[in-house]
C-alpha cells in the first residue's frame, strides 16, 4: 500500500525551492507533511528498501536525486532490495 503523505512529498521533491530545503534541512520539510514515525525513521535513515514498499520507485528516485544522493548509489540500494 502506498503512503499519500509519502508519495505528496517525493511528487513535491522535483520543485526546485522544495529540493533546495531539502538539502539543507529535510527536517523543515519533513514538518510540512503528515508522516508517520517509522516514514521519518526511514527517510532519516535513507532507508531506500523501507520507503520502497510505501510508494511508487519513480517518486522514490525524485526523492533521492533531490536530496543529492547519486543515481548509481540509489540505484544499488533499490537493487539489494530487489534481492531480498
Amino acid at each position: 500500500m502506498t503512503d499519500f503523505w509519502l508519495s505528496k512529498l517525493f511528487f513535491d521533491s522535483q520543485k526546485p525551492a522544495i529540493s533546495a530545503r531539502l538539502r539543507e534541512d529535510r527536517e523543515s520539510v519533513f514538518r510540512d507533511y503528515q508522516l508517520s514515525d517509522e516514514v521519518l525513521a526511514s527517510l532519516r535513515d535513507d532507508d531506500v528498501a523501507a520507503l520502497a514498499s510505501n510508494t511508487n520507485a519513480y517518486l522514490l528516485r525524485f526523492y533521492f536525486a533531490a536530496t543529492g544522493m547519486p543515481d548509481a548509489e540509489f540505484i544499488k540500494r533499490l537493487r539489494a532490495t530487489a534481492e531480498t
